[in-house]
């Protein structure tokens, strides 16, 4: 299994112009032709396109450095230069392409095949043709290709995934996955079994589907790059609706929630605008007196046991229903 990478930085150079050329005609019986030079060719471009086969960004921790072709010269006979090869870079869907040097947002890349030119190749220069006047019938000016772009870039993959689970570590978030699709991710009883986001494919009874993701614990400074938290926060910014996803077990479940929201809303605050559900997780585990639960929320809530299946049609009705209102 490939490992999971989500963040990259690569530099790319475009391809320079190739310069014009300097020649004249030599026919028989014309000894003291024209200009005949032909211009460069351009240099060739640097393309980012979407590979929906892949899902990770590795491949960038091997390889950082990206060029295009140059432009050839240009020849006598007017004969243009060949264009330099483009240089196409395959990344999966859902990368955001930024120029570090810059701080200028290239593009968003998510759907099979989308791409984007990233740095454009230099033009040829003009051969000696051009330069001819009434005045000057044998130039031997010429230009020199244009240099191509050279950038610095960034890329960053957020999973594309119509509902995130969010929750603190241990709170089932793996084990509603494998409950609701075919996902087999890994699941135990210590905090950060899941190091990335799992993807797995809800099969409603009515044919409908949806994309559900279970994305890395939270933990107080998630914000900040603690724990597993940038790796998260990330990735949740594309779904359209969220569920907390909550452990009543645990003895301080308020404060929890307070917390979850709060490192959301440090991260981005519109993260907190999303349609969202509660799910009550682990009801097995407690005695149904043990049900008073104030969260201080009006959010829409139903209470699960992700483990023995027990609530998940309702909970899977209530999520449909937001889906629905977010489309």
């Amino acid at each position: 299994m490939s490992k999971f990478i989500d963040y990259a930085e690569i530099k790319v150079k475009a391809g320079d112009g190739g310069a014009g050329c300097v020649s004249f005609r030599r026919e028989k019986y014309v000894p003291k032709g024209g200009p005949d030079g032909g211009d460069g060719g351009d240099g060739g471009q640097v393309i980012i396109q979407v590979d929906s086969h892949l899902g990770t960004l590795l491949d960038f921790r091997y390889k950082r450095y990206y060029r295009a072709e140059n432009g050839d010269g240009g020849k006598g006979k007017n004969q243009y230069g060949k264009k330099g090869k483009d240089v196409v870079i395959k990344v999966p869907p859902g990368t955001l392409v930024k120029d570090l040097e810059r701080g200028k947002f290239l593009s968003d890349l998510v759907s099979a095949d989308q791409f984007a030119v990233v740095a454009m190749g230099g033009k040829g220069g003009r051969g000696n043709t051009h330069f001819k006047t009434p005045t000057e019938k044998a130039p031997r000016k010429f230009e020199k290709g244009q240099k191509g772009e050279q950038k610095i870039l960034s890329l960053e993959l957020k999973v594309l995934a119509d509902v995130g689970i969010v929750g603190y570590p241990n709170a089932g978030k793996s084990t509603l996955l494998a409950q609701l699709s075919e996902a087999k991710p890994k699941i135990d009883s210590y905090p950060f079994t899941t190091l990335h986001p799992n993807l797995g494919v809800v099969k409603m009874k009515d044919y409908h589907s949806f994309v559900l993701a279970d994305i890395p614990g939270l933990i107080p400074d998630a914000h900040k790059g603690k724990g597993l938290g940038l790796e998260f926060l990330r990735h949740v910014q594309r779904t359209k609706v969220l569920v907390f996803l909550l452990d009543v077990t645990s003895p301080d479940l308020r404060e929890q929630f307070d917390a979850l929201k709060n490192e959301m809303r440090l991260f981005d605050p519109g993260l907190l605008k999303k349609k969202a559900i509660l799910a009550l997780n682990k009801i097995d585990l407690l005695n149904a007196k043990k049900f008073n639960i104030n969260l201080n929320s009006q959010l829409p809530r139903c209470r699960i046991s992700a483990l023995t299946g027990e609530g998940i049609e309702k909970f899977l009705k209530l999520l449909n229903e937001e889906l629905k209102r977010e489309k």
